[in-house]
């Protein structure tokens, strides 16, 4: 009985985290390119932004720590209660991933700055390739022929959205800065796809058992070193002395600029605390899926806001994107459909392998 009410806390876990992914995912391009295609031009502000809510963290992490206390006072064997759960083996590993989601930041807002979102996001889209090498040398993946296909399938998708790159190069700028751009924004993606097997990493070999109150934290951490990454680029680079000049040449005005700043911290926040959650919840190269599955959905969105170009190509990956995600949901529930006939198969497939009935 505990055993089945743990997975069903996970499943809801799992299911916030995904609508928390696919808000960041999709809402983050559209909030960043905003910022740049209407007068912003502070690529180190821009990153600093994509991590810089890490204090909205501090509310989940205020219930976690109410919930547990409540726990401890109505049990009186249960261990004395710590504010901070980090050990100083996960507290290591978040600050070396802060540091590189942090450099992560700096690539994909420069890409960002130069390219539309459509092929930015179709660029990032190549991340599900990335993760899914990293995650089988990193974390011993396992595949199946259903995910081996929803990852040929996505790949394929953004492939396909890349035949029309050509003709989406923004106006007035150069083949070089455009370039650039792109370069910048692929090894944006070769990265994260290696962040996200780290994460999963991290929870393997941080030697203490992964609760959601600890995935929280270790966001918290590693969401506070990229921010330090960044804001020493921002000192260096003048940003700061330079902010409220741009506020007041900002094409939608001043008070939209910082609205603008604002909704971009907890938009890539939500997204953030999506990332890991899936991860935790379920793998990371779930959590590759998912990001990979947004991408026409970004697609669109940037169609209706910013009026980009839908076209053949772009339908088609839709289509391909759709198809990945049913295949690799459709290989998920065959399993589970297996694990419920015998709950001793696939028990070492899971990703976490500790017991998380608590938050």
């Amino acid at each position: 009985m505990a055993e089945q009410q743990d997975r069903t806390m996970k499943r809801i876990l799992l299911i916030i985290n995904c609508i928390l992914l696919a808000i960041g995912v999709t809402g983050g391009p559209l909030i960043i390119r905003l910022y740049f295609i209407h007068g912003g031009n502070r690529v180190w502000l821009s990153s600093f932004l994509q991590v810089a809510g890490f204090p909205i963290i501090l509310i989940p992490l205020f219930f976690s720590y109410m919930i547990r206390r409540r726990q401890v006072n109505t049990n009186v064997d249960s261990p004395k209660l710590k504010i901070v759960t980090m050990k100083l083996p996960l507290f290591l590993f978040s600050t070396i991933i802060g540091v590189i989601t942090g450099l992560d930041g700096y690539l994909y807002s420069y890409g960002v700055s130069r390219l539309p979102v459509s092929t930015a996001a179709l660029i990032v889209a190549s991340q599900l390739a990335f993760t899914a090498i990293f995650a089988f040398f990193m974390v011993k993946q396992k595949f199946t022929a259903y995910s081996v296909n929803a990852v040929v399938l996505l790949t394929l998708g953004a492939g396909i959205l890349a035949l029309h790159t050509n003709g989406d190069r923004p106006i007035g700028e150069s083949s070089k800065t455009y370039v650039m751009g792109f370069v910048l924004t692929l090894l944006a993606a070769v990265l994260y796809g290696f962040i996200l097997p780290l994460v999963e990493l991290s929870y393997s070999k941080g030697r203490q058992a992964i609760t959601y109150t600890l995935v929280l934290e270790i966001q918290l951490v590693m969401c506070f070193f990229a921010s330090l990454f960044s804001l020493v680029g921002m000192i260096v680079n003048n940003d700061f002395q330079l902010i409220s000049t741009e506020a007041k040449h900002y094409g939608l005005g001043e008070a939209t600029y910082y609205v603008v700043l604002v909704v971009t911290t907890i938009v890539w926040q939500i997204n953030s605390m999506g990332a890991v959650g899936v991860i935790f919840c379920a793998s990371s190269l779930f959590c590759g899926v998912m990001i990979a599955l947004m991408v026409p959905i970004t697609e669109v969105l940037a169609v209706i806001f910013y009026k980009e170009s839908f076209n053949a190509q772009k339908g088609v990956s839709l289509v391909l994107s759709i198809w990945g995600f049913v295949s690799y949901f459709y290989g998920e529930f065959k399993q589970a459909k297996e694990m419920k006939k015998n709950p001793n198969v696939g028990d070492d497939d899971l990703p976490q392998k500790q017991n998380i009935p608590n938050p």
